[in-house]
């Protein structure tokens, strides 16, 4: 059985639910490190940034719309980490535990692979419990832990790092 939502390559016109998506996520949750929503100019350079190199941006959508996005890319500037990227992936707040965001690191895996990848590695809230599961299920552990790195509703944040060889 197909689940009930594509997996497909995003496009510019998907760019305002995605941009809906991520200030929701800033406003409401420590999935983003960050206290400032962004603006449609913000995803469009963005969005322009993955695809000058050739980087995938993936969204999950049914008939409602995108459902989430995600994306990975350098995890690091000097040429040696040139294997290595650190993907992200958000879901719609009330689209979550669904499987989507399953599925949407399962297509970013296959991307990386195809891309010839060795590693991704994605930085997660080390309260989101949801999240780490998530990666655990798909084969990612746990390789750092950095204590108080940032500051967030009123609060300091830990932030787990997870890998995957792919």
């Amino acid at each position: 059985m197909s689940p009930p939502f594509a997996i497909a390559a995003a496009a510019r016109a998907h760019l305002p639910e995605i941009l809906t998506i991520y200030n929701e996520i800033i406003r409401n949750t420590t999935a983003v490190y960050s206290d400032q929503e962004v603006t449609l100019a913000n995803r469009e350079a963005w969005f322009d940034a993955k695809a000058e190199p050739g980087l995938p941006v993936f969204i999950a959508s049914d008939a409602s719309g995108v459902l989430g996005f995600a994306t990975f890319g350098e995890f690091r500037a000097p040429f040696c980490y040139r294997h290595s990227v650190e993907h992200t992936v958000h879901v719609r707040a009330d689209c979550r535990g669904r499987g989507i965001g399953r599925a949407l690191v399962i297509a970013l895996l296959e991307a990386a692979a195809r891309m010839q990848k060795h590693v991704m590695i994605g930085g997660i809230d080390a309260d989101n419990a949801v999240s780490i599961g998530l990666h655990e299920s798909l084969g990612f552990r746990t390789t750092g832990h950095l204590h108080e790195v940032g500051y967030k509703f009123g609060r300091w944040l830990d932030l787990k790092f997870m890998q995957r060889l792919i």
